[in-house]
């Protein structure tokens, strides 16, 4: 098991109680096997997290998809807060690297098993928090699902923006959108994109991911949205 305190270097998190992240990371079969080591398991700050974590999703997509039906919103909050999905933002973060667990866990893959990860994920936003407040909490989620969102929300709605982007281009000025790579910084493991758009040699817009595709379609996301504005209407 990696150290704890090094996690959060990992993270971009810096707690008051590191307790709390500790707990965050105890899964209840270090507990069984280890009784009266550590308080209790993760479990009650899994519990806390699936809500922060749903109502931060929720807010997002009410904010950035004012168009979208309750349905669509619906689907999408569900994709994004399944267990494969946290899963994965667990393995992006290296969380299972961390995880206190007991022997035959351990021995059993339990770094690696999705139910796993998830759960320790959630207590981990619900420890962050705790600890930290909405701000701080809120802002690491939307950084770390950013491209996620617009991932899903382009599989469920059916929506291309940089389809749509081009459409309106072409019909409008005969010209084709380029997308140009301005930065990309990080490890190689959390990599962060920027991407801008533009029509000929004007600007329409830049965007930001975790992958050149996902900061793409963030800058076209951007581009509608200038677009559509009254201001823009020239």
């Amino acid at each position: 098991m990696a150290e704890v305190s090094s996690f959060q270097n990992k993270i971009g998190v810096t707690f008051n109680n590191l307790s709390l992240l500790e707990l965050a990371l105890t899964h209840s079969s270090f507990i069984n096997e280890n009784p009266g080591i550590a308080p209790e398991p993760n479990e009650r700050l899994e519990f806390l997290g699936d809500s922060v974590l749903g109502l931060i999703m929720a807010e997002k997509l009410y904010l950035d998809f004012p168009d979208a039906p309750e349905g669509t919103l619906t689907r999408l909050r569900s994709a994004l807060v399944r267990r494969e999905t946290l899963a994965k933002a667990a393995e992006t973060l290296g969380l299972g690297d961390y995880l206190i667990l007991g022997k035959g866990e351990e021995s059993g893959g339990g770094r690696n098993k999705p139910i796993n990860l998830a759960g320790a994920f959630e207590a981990l936003i619900a420890a962050i928090y705790l600890d930290l407040g909405w701000e701080t909490v809120r802002s690491f989620i939307i950084k770390l699902f950013g491209p996620e969102v617009y991932q899903q929300a382009c599989q469920e709605t059916g929506a291309d923006f940089k389809s749509r982007l081009q459409e309106i281009m072409q019909a409008e000025r005969q010209i084709t959108p380029s997308y140009h790579l301005i930065s990309a910084s990080g490890p190689d493991h959390a990599k962060h994109f920027l991407i801008e758009v533009r029509a000929g040699e004007v600007v329409l817009s830049r965007g930001t991911g975790m992958s050149k595709k996902s900061a793409e379609m963030d800058a076209a996301r951007c581009a509608l949205e200038r677009l559509a504005r009254p201001e823009s209407q020239t």
